[in-house]
């Protein structure tokens, strides 16, 4: 088990899970001088992304279709992010493939293009930013002649101290920094900022607390919180509910929106009462979801973005001064000692779950002590 002090708040967990905090990802309305010019880029980035998949799923190494699309995309960077990209949706789908016991076919229609990141080339070898008082310039290459396309880019204003700062620790080679540039009602430009940076211009002051300890069974339709002490006795128990966003129809955005208004609203009250530690499932050592018998369940099991939940609850928990701490969830429903916390407590098993999420939180504190 690895621990990362980030700031004032630690976060301990697998290094699978670790390696998926390393940044967090701000956007911003981009404006380019030659916008035909970065759509050719898009449109070719991510028809190699289409034209990889099957390749890929037939056992192609990223290094053997380097060469071969090289010709199309003439830009090493460009090619590895899109190779790799392509080989994270054949992952996925293989991964879908052994839930359902069927053919899943990769539809993709969007279009987009990315560089990732790499402090020897000056944070980005593709994409450069240089921060002004309201906006940012932007300089993306093009990999046919080599040439930069220039335009700007508009952030909200309390980013771009945060963006100030990465371009200086860039241009040291401290820094490197993902960028990715997307069309869908408007061009956006995505940039992965390191998440220790990004938590020293973001994280709230956090009143001192008791040392007290919560778990957190993430759902579809609520969140359950269970706060214990060192001792590992029940202090208190809540459920924040989000049960409208499971109806069938109920947009996507309002659905994340409210269980992101869970969240916050769950760690304030948990700032408040003195707790110090969340724990959370550790779901990156989890290959895939159960599916189950009832139609209903498995639309709310395969619409209900549980991973992206765990991801922003991680984020928002070390910004508001929590230690995290991320537990394998082996046990912790469905089992022996799930079923004895029930009887014993009265928990429904959302709380059990807690409870004993909560516990291994605890297990794992004592371990490293």
């Amino acid at each position: 088990m690895l621990s990362y002090q980030m700031m004032r708040s630690k976060l301990i967990g697998s290094k699978e899970a670790l390696d998926n905090f390393q940044f967090v990802t701000i956007n911003g309305k981009v404006i380019f001088n030659e916008k035909d010019k970065v759509v050719r880029i898009a449109r070719v980035y991510s028809q190699v992304v289409k034209s990889a998949i099957k390749p890929l799923f037939d056992g192609k190494s990223v290094d053997e279709l380097t060469k071969e699309f090289y010709n199309v995309l003439p830009n090493y960077v460009y090619l590895e992010t899109a190779l790799k990209q392509a080989k994270t949706i054949v992952e996925g789908l293989l991964e879908r493939e052994e839930e359902r016991g069927e053919i899943i076919h990769a539809r993709i229609r969007k279009f987009w293009f990315g560089s990732r990141g790499n402090k020897s080339d000056r944070g980005n070898r593709n994409m450069k930013f240089r921060v002004l008082e309201d906006r940012v310039l932007i300089k993306v290459r093009d990999p046919w002649n080599k040439e930069w396309i220039f335009g700007k880019a508009y952030f909200g204003k309390e980013y771009l101290p945060l963006l100030k700062e990465l371009e200086d620790l860039a241009q040291r080679k401290e820094e490197g920094y993902g960028a990715l540039v997307s069309f869908k009602e408007k061009s956006m430009i995505h940039l992965q900022i390191p998440l220790w940076l990004y938590l020293k211009h973001f994280s709230l002051p956090k009143p001192t607390g008791y040392g007290l300890i919560a778990g957190f069974d993430l759902n579809s339709d609520r969140l359950n919180v269970v706060v214990i002490n060192k001792d590992g006795k029940v202090i208190t128990t809540r459920t924040f509910w989000y049960s409208d966003v499971t109806r069938p129809g109920f947009p996507k955005v309002k659905a994340r929106a409210l269980r992101l208004n869970a969240l916050s609203n769950s760690l304030e009250f948990l700032s408040r009462i003195g707790v110090d530690y969340v724990v959370f499932e550790d779901l990156f050592l989890v290959k895939r979801r159960k599916f189950i018998k009832s139609k209903s369940g498995n639309r709310k099991i395969s619409k209900f973005a549980k991973k992206q939940l765990l991801i922003h609850g991680v984020i928002k928990s070390l910004r508001f001064g929590f230690n995290v701490v991320l537990v394998n969830p082996k046990g912790t429903t469905n089992s022996g000692e799930h079923d004895r916390v029930m009887r014993e407590k009265g928990f429904d098993k959302h709380t059990a779950s807690a409870y004993l999420i909560a516990l291994k939180g605890l297990g794992m504190l004592n371990d490293i002590k």
